[in-house]
């Protein structure tokens, strides 16, 4: 339901609405509407670290995840070098705090580097870039296809028979295919991108678009299913400018905006993008230096607009990032120098808000890192190599800080057991199930669920007794 009116009679009965309970709920309870159209408790879940669990006992590098939707999995690749640096992929699966894998699958029995990976919505696929150095170091990709805990790939296809550096891939929901950005060392190192399609367990390329000239390197994707469009983010290593624009695909061939700077001096590697789905922006991740910065990036038309330049207290390097729907904010993964680190990043408008570091792995920094999200979970799995012999290989399951205050309807009027029907005071109504209150004052809803005059985001409404309140929203 869109509007809280819709669900109302005119007149004093609009006081109250009736509603199914999302677990079971006691009189006076303060309730968020889902977006099943059932309501919940108002709560916040506090930010914590699983149990690390290997998926390489031995040194491994240039990690990648995504998530697979159709089988509900996390797909890890990586370079094994304990292995011949064989490319390997595993699947992940995540119960709870903990995430569990099947066995190692190698996807490219050559030296591997610069792994990227994407899930194929309309094709059901998770597909692997990379540049195969045992094979003149072109530019090739493989399709997976998951089953049980396990994982099987078709033939490996180059879409760059040049040495390439840096491929980043992203799904394209509304063209169905998978865009690959890339640095081109056999065309003056110039930034390329190419649209790949899906069919069975082969993929196979349109014509090779350019969409910058330069050293372009440390090139990172994100699709913005609102545009229908692709930003790519990249460094010019030559003067160390960082610079962004949007790829359109139709059919096979890539159209780009115009583009915009990112980053006019210093731009560190180590790039990320991601979107925000609530606030339907793209946040562009990289450093000014050693320090991570981040902006937003809106597009309109062909073409983007950025927020300000937000810079953090933090320095790093392996940057990757994930958007968490559930919290609504953007994991940070990164290599703190001693530690491996998470940082939280909040959108608000155009302004940026960074939280605080969450340091997962204190021995000694880490090698390299990925994340990505569990919409099934709702939480974020973080990848890691160790900084320290072996260097092995861990994935952790990781829980950001959330509440769901922002949504919320009313207060219970009475209990309500799990998937029963209740009455909920909305919004005009008064509550008189709650206790504690000073009268004549303004109350507003905690991250917690608790009624405070202290000022949040979400206001209550105005106390009428100790006992009673009247819904303003």
């Amino acid at each position: 339901m869109s509007n809280l009116s819709e669900l109302l009679p005119a007149g004093a009965g609009a006081k109250s609405a009736s509603f199914v309970a999302s677990g079971t709920l006691g009189s006076g309870v303060t309730v968020a509407l889902k977006s099943d159209g059932t309501v919940s408790s108002i709560s916040e879940t506090s930010q914590s670290n699983g149990t690390a669990t290997a998926f390489e006992t031995d040194q491994a590098s240039s990690l990648t995840s995504c998530y697979d939707t159709a089988n509900d999995k996390v797909i890890v690749a990586y370079r094994d070098e304990g292995n011949s640096s064989y490319g390997t992929a595993r699947v992940g699966t995540v119960s709870g705090s903990s995430i569990s894998f099947g066995t190692p699958v190698i996807f490219n029995s050559g030296t591997t580097t610069f792994c990227d990976s994407a899930y194929d919505v309309n094709a059901g696929k998770t597909v692997i870039v990379y540049r195969d150095n045992s094979n003149s170091s072109r530019g090739t990709a493989v399709v997976g296809t998951v089953s049980g805990t396990s994982i099987s790939f078709g033939s490996e296809v180059v879409f760059n028979s040049a040495t390439t550096v840096d491929p980043a891939i992203v799904y394209d929901s509304n063209a169905q295919k998978v865009l690959i950005a890339y640095r081109d060392d056999g065309a003056g190192n110039n930034g390329t991108a190419i649209v790949g399609t899906v069919s069975g367990t082969s993929i196979s390329y349109g014509s090779e678009y350019q969409f910058a000239t330069g050293y372009d390197e440390d090139i990172a994707c994100v699709y913005d299913p609102v545009a229908q469009k692709s930003i790519i983010l990249w460094r010019d290593g030559n003067t160390n400018i960082g610079y962004a624009l949007t790829a359109t695909i139709s059919g096979t061939a890539i159209s780009y905006g115009a583009v915009v700077t990112v980053e006019s001096s210093n731009m560190g590697d180590f790039n990320a993008a991601t979107y925000d789905v609530q606030a339907e922006k793209t946040v562009l991740i990289f450093k000014v230096g050693n320090t991570i910065a981040a902006r937003t990036a809106t597009i309109s038309g062909t073409d983007i607009t950025l927020g300000s330049k937000a810079t953090s207290s933090s320095t790093g390097d392996y940057i990757r990032a994930a958007y968490s729907v559930i919290s609504n904010s953007h994991i940070i993964a990164f290599d703190n120098t001693t530690t491996g680190s998470t940082l939280t990043l909040t959108v608000s408008g155009n302004a940026i808000t960074f939280g605080a570091v969450n340091n997962f792995y204190a021995s000694a920094g880490t090698t390299a890192s990925d994340a990505t999200y569990d919409p099934d979970s709702g939480k974020t799995i973080i990848l890691y190599a160790e900084g320290t012999a072996p260097y092995a290989g861990y994935a952790f399951v990781y829980t950001a800080y959330s509440t769901n205050s922002a949504d919320f309807i009313g207060i219970t009027d009475q209990a309500i057991a799990d998937t029963a029907t209740g009455a909920v005071i909305v919004q005009g109504g008064v509550s008189d199930k709650v206790s504690s209150l000073t009268t004549g004052s303004d109350y507003y809803v905690q991250d917690d669920g608790t009624l405070s005059t202290t000022v949040s985001s979400v206001p209550a409404g105005r106390a009428l007794s100790s006992t009673s309140i009247l819904l303003e929203g």
